[in-house]
């Protein structure tokens, strides 16, 4: 997290830039400066969570009373002294971020590994060294937040440039988290959380000012500096050769620091260097070895840069003019627009040409005037003829491409230069994957026909346009039929993929081939293989409009068309009140972390595809519209952590209807609706989408706040065949149990060992309660989300010392600890899961039945699990 080898630099090197403050007389200071104005520290609540979480128990599925009672202690420290607190947490995960996210969920499936290794040999919890958050922590202190009466929000980018801008923008006392990004922004103060004593507020600032004295850079050379060293955007290995060259110069002068110490002195002091020569980033190309991550380079410095602030090392307009490789030009106005141009001049005709920005590279790139549209048209220059080519500029590669004007239509068509003959081809652009497909000229209608080439043999093959759609196929032709396929191309994995044609919609529909049987079938048709990446063609879009779309626009077409509905599910997810129901509808792509599970017990399956058929129904409520709704609503992306995914793509996962009486409400019902009998749609879509409609009347009966847990324990137990009635006697026990006891009990209790199937079914369970949250955001909110806290339903150490006790065959009357009206809830509860279960052919029974098949009972299928993920990998 942040900036490699920095926070072990400042530690041993530069230990004076840390400095110990007390937040209290921070804060009188505060007020004194700014009268009238609370002092406000902004939280980086993803960095606290390990500080927060200070029971001792963690293996069990967490300690949430416990971890409720630290929050509001935290809180009411620093109102005490007059804080202002805001807590901002991550919403989403940047693209430019992914691979290292990946990267830490992998180390974190090893942690988890080596947990599970320790259970079984020592049978107790491993020390606090391996230390591993429980499941659904960040998603549920969210919610504790804010029933303790903070503002809580949840970013729509980075959360660290949430956080850096707000406290810029709203002149606050300071940030609170942990990580070493925050010394990179010029923003507030940063302040540590792991060096906050809470009973005295004393904590440690790290200052940023005082680290560039003694690096001798600029503030605003810190990007650079972070960028060079490597971060989240930027690779380690990107520039660990140009970091080398600049040690091996600067250690023949200064022998006294350690390596990564060393390192870090080396990289400032060259871009001091080049600062002092004023050649600033025409120097650093010169040396860094960027070719085609100059994009991501300067993507990854302006990642830093918060609204309002501007880098020196991107190029900028002094007085007018701009320099652009050492020619000097002049800004001229466009008659049309009224707004100013930057101008370079041709070395060759001496004459001024207007440039446009690359917004990833910050260069300037000539232009020319389209007659017809009157618009700027980047060029670039034929190394042949010197001339300047007009450019095609591709929106997901951002690179430019050369263009050619058809004498027919007078229109600019892009070219591209076939290696072997050197000529410049005619090519037309994918809509989908924004890739190029070379034209050949068709004999009889002389027009382009657009050809897939082929990896193997570099050869083209024509693409069919379909008569309705106007848009090209390629073709694939095969040797029996000798007749032309269209295939589509998956931008995923840039393969072709043939398709068939429906008849009756004349739509073209991918088509899967068996590697064992050579048959052809659409995708999405075989029940048995379950491929979760069929095509849905929404049947409202004009196929021909798709093509000049901007991504941005096709997205929204793509995911969510009403931006009434999408303005509410934005609301909601900035104020942290739903969860992932944002992502779903504006990016189609979500995820989740890890959780502890064990990779070598096949018995119980992973959460991520236990609650997988309820997240495809939320799927087809949020993205369907309407009743038919999965049939036409695009595939989800879905990065969840599970036992032998290796995370090098998403599971790309498609919608499943829903049963609901009446037919699948739309969102506006459910979400603006306020009408008398509308609380009830509400309740049967969340019911739907737990597949659970017919169960509706006995779990209305529950008290609250049984009600959701018996709606998921009934889910959990029709889903997972290797659940037994002694794993629902220790659920409901701990949820009764809990309920009377003060947290100092909860804190006392002491468990004979640790069982590693405890383990896992407590965070199968959590995971659950926050599947609860993403359900009932979806549909309106039913329930009241203080009903699925686990702090009100689930306790970690609670429900392990009941699994062990029911383990060993103690009575019912035991489990409730001898209370007759636990005892009768106890029946009750248990009556509803078990009949619902029965209305669904699943049949719950003791341990000791599972070795003789029962009637009515399912029979555990050891890959069950797998039918869900439309992976192309075994698990």
């Amino acid at each position: 997290m942040g900036v490699r080898g920095l926070q072990g630099f400042v530690g041993s090197t530069c230990p004076h830039i840390c400095t110990v403050v007390n937040f209290k007389e921070l804060a009188e200071h505060h007020r004194s400066k700014h009268p009238g104005c609370t002092p406000t520290i902004v939280v980086d609540a993803m960095c606290c969570l390990r500080y927060w979480y200070t029971p001792e128990s963690w293996i069990c599925g967490g300690q949430w009373r416990e971890y409720f009672s630290a929050l509001r202690d935290f809180v009411k420290t620093f109102t005490a002294v007059g804080i202002r607190l805001i807590f901002f947490f991550d919403g989403t995960v940047e693209q430019d971020k992914r691979d290292e996210w990946v990267k830490r969920r992998l180390k974190n499936n090893r942690e988890i590994s080596r947990i599970f290794h320790y259970i079984k040999s020592h049978k107790e919890q491993p020390g606090r060294n391996m230390f591993f958050i429980p499941s659904g922590l960040a998603i549920f202190t969210r919610f504790a937040l804010k029933s303790l009466g903070q503002e809580t929000l949840c970013s729509l980018q980075e959360a660290d440039y949430e956080v850096a801008s707000y406290g810029l923008q709203n002149n606050c006392l300071g940030i609170l988290g942990e990580d070493t990004d925050y010394l990179i922004y010029d923003t507030c103060p940063y302040f540590s959380i792991s060096e906050l004593c809470l009973d005295s507020l004393d904590t440690v600032m790290l200052c940023r000012e005082k680290l560039c004295e003694s690096l001798d850079i600029s503030l605003a050379d810190l990007p650079l500096l972070a960028c060079l060293l490597g971060n989240d955007i930027i690779p380690e290995g990107m520039f660990e050769s140009f970091r080398y060259k600049c040690l091996s110069s600067y250690t023949s002068v200064k022998e006294n620091f350690d390596k990564k110490g060393n390192i870090i002195l080396a990289v400032a002091d060259h871009i001091s260097k080049v600062l002092r020569l004023h050649q600033g980033e025409k120097k650093l190309e010169e040396m860094l070895p960027l070719g085609p991550n100059k994009a991501l380079f300067y993507k990854g410095v302006a990642s830093y840069l918060l609204p309002g602030q501007k880098s020196p090392w991107f190029f900028q307009k002094p007085k007018g003019l701009i320099t652009l490789d050492k020619e000097v030009g002049s800004m001229s106005s466009a008659p049309e627009s009224k707004q100013e141009v930057p101008m370079c001049t041709d070395p060759e005709s001496k004459q001024g040409v207007p440039l446009c920005t690359d917004p990833d590279s910050k260069q300037g790139i000539p232009m020319c005037t389209d007659a017809e549209s009157k618009q700027g048209v980047p060029m670039c220059t034929d190394p042949e003829s010197k001339q300047g080519v007009p450019m095609w500029t591709n929106p997901e590669s951002k690179q430019g491409v050369p263009v050619c004007t058809d004498p027919e239509s007078k229109q600019g068509v892009p070219v591209s230069t076939d290696p072997d003959s050197k000529q410049a081809v005619p090519v037309c652009i994918d809509p989908g994957s924004k890739e190029g497909f070379l034209l050949c000229t068709h004999p009889e209608s002389k027009q382009g026909v657009p050809m897939c080439t082929h990896p193997e043999f570099k050869q083209g093959d024509p693409v069919c346009t379909h008569p309705e759609s106007t848009q090209g196929d390629p073709v694939c032709t095969y040797p029996e039929s000798k007749q032309g396929v269209p295939m589509y191309a998956y931008s995923e994995y840039r393969q072709g993929v043939p398709m068939c044609t429906y008849s009756e919609s004349k739509q073209g529909v991918p088509m899967c081939t068996h590697t064992e049987f050579k048959q052809k079938s659409p995708l999405g048709a075989d029940p048995e293989f379950k491929l979760e990446a069929p095509i849905c063609t929404n049947p409202g879009i004009n196929q021909e409009d798709l093509v000049n779309m901007e991504p941005e626009i096709k997205q929204q077409v793509t995911m969510v068309s009403d931006p009434e509905i999408l303005k509410i599910a934005r609301a909601h997810h900035v104020q942290a009140e739903s969860y992932l129901v944002y992502n779903i509808m504006s990016s189609g792509e979500i995820e989740c972390s890890n959780t502890l599970e064990d990779a070598l017990d096949q018995a119980l399956p992973s959460q991520a595809f236990v609650y997988r058929p309820v997240r495809q129904r939320v799927y087809s409520l949020l993205l369907g519209g309407g009743e038919d709704g999965a049939s036409t609503c695009p595939t989800v992306k879905e990065w969840f952590v599970y036992s032998g995914n290796p995370l090098r793509h998403p599971d790309l996962v498609r919608p499943l209807q829903m049963n609901i009486p009446g037919g699948t409400p739309s969102l506006k019902l459910l979400w603006l609706n306020q009408d008398a009998g509308i609380q009830a749609r509400r309740l049967d879509a969340l019911l739907g989408c737990f597949d659970l409609s017919s169960s509706r009347e006995e779990l209305q009966a529950v008290e609250n706040p049984f009600k959701a847990l018996c709606c998921l324990l009934t889910y959990l137990f029709v889903q997972v065949d290797t659940l037994c009635l002694e794993d629902l006697h220790a659920f409901i026990a701990q949820a009764l149990c809990l309920q009377g006891k003060p947290t100092v009990q909860l804190i006392d209790l002491q468990l004979d060992y640790i069982d590693a199937r405890a383990v896992q079914l407590g965070s199968l369970l959590v995971r659950g309660l926050t599947t609860l949250v993403l359900v009932n955001s979806a549909c309106g909110f039913p329930w009241r989300m203080s009903d699925f806290m686990p702090w009100n339903v689930f306790d970690g150490k609670l429900f392990h010392q009941k699994y062990l006790q029911s383990e060993k065959g103690c009575t019912v009357e035991a489990l409730v600890e001898q209370n007759r009206s636990r005892l009768t809830k106890f029946h009750a509860l248990k009556s509803v899961v078990c009949k619902a279960c029965v209305r669904e052919n699943r049949r719950i029974v003791s341990r000791q039945h599972w070795h003789s098949p029962q009637p009515g009972n399912r029979q555990y299928e050891p890959d069950h699990w797998r039918r869900y993920s439309s992976s192309g990998w075994s698990n």
